[in-house]
């Protein structure tokens, strides 16, 4: 088994879980203690999990917040998924907003499907996948780049967004409960994800399953402000309370 894979295993393994030891994943894996810390060292310094002492648990904490090239391998099947559900949303000539996050750059690529569109953003990534579009006018919102995020937050971004209305925002979000609605761990980053809901004429949610029935730290999308969730899973006491409120779940097959 190569290193990268196992690394892979051993994130989901600890996520599925919740916790693990150092001897449950020597076990498992069939290395050496010395493997399995030099792993979960480089596994919590790209902010995926937290090393305890004789082990590592899941990175729960409300504040907590995996950088952008770590989201990228993250569930990536579940949101190709989630995006393949999402596009039928998009006609030709539409007007959106793609919020930064790895759900939303799998949106971008498949952006190609569609003709004369203009698409506003402030994730850098989702910019540099739309540039050779033979008919996508790109917007990309300035301001402060979040390294390591690959994304603009700050007041000339706001500003921009301010002057500007589209026909529909696809959002991302590190968390969402029906109670809180859909939240992320960085103050600014929600303020900018407010006002791209404001602007917007359709919100659409893009959460993938282990995002749901979570909460971090600030809250910018109640459920209130949203016409639509895509999803690849949801419990149906969810589903049923978002359903009553008049939000479409669309579950990505």
């Amino acid at each position: 088994m190569f290193a990268e894979e196992r690394k892979n295993l051993i994130l989901e393994y600890v996520n599925e879980r919740k916790k693990a030891t150092v001897q449950e994943l020597c076990e498992n894996f069939s290395v050496s203690s010395a493997t399995i810390r030099n792993d979960l060292r480089e596994l919590e310094h790209n902010r995926l999990l937290l090393r305890t002492h004789g082990g590592a648990i899941k990175p729960d904490k409300a504040g907590f917040e995996p950088y952008a090239k770590e989201k990228e391998i993250q569930n990536s099947d579940l949101k190709r998924r989630i995006a393949a559900a999402a596009i039928g949303l998009i006609d030709n000539g539409d007007t959106i907003i793609l919020d930064t996050g790895s759900t939303t750059a799998e949106l971008a690529k498949l952006l190609f499907q569609k003709s004369d569109i203009t698409v506003v953003t402030n994730d850098i990534v989702t910019a540099l996948t739309l540039e050779d579009h033979p008919s996508a006018q790109v917007i990309l919102v300035g301001g402060r780049v979040r390294k390591r995020f690959h994304c603009t937050v700050g007041t000339s971004g706001k500003d921009m967004l301010k002057s500007l209305t589209v026909d529909k925002a696809f959002m991302g979000a590190n968390s969402f409960s029906v109670e809180k609605g859909a939240s992320t761990p960085d103050l600014q980053q929600a303020e900018m994800k407010r006002l791209m809901i404001t602007i917007s004429t359709k919100i659409v949610f893009l959460v993938d399953s282990t995002k749901i029935g979570r909460n971090s730290f600030v809250q910018f999308g109640p459920i209130d402000c949203m016409e639509c969730l895509v999803t690849d899973a949801i419990g149906e006491n969810d589903r049923h309370a978002l359903e009553e409120n008049g939000i479409e779940v669309i579950i990505a097959g």
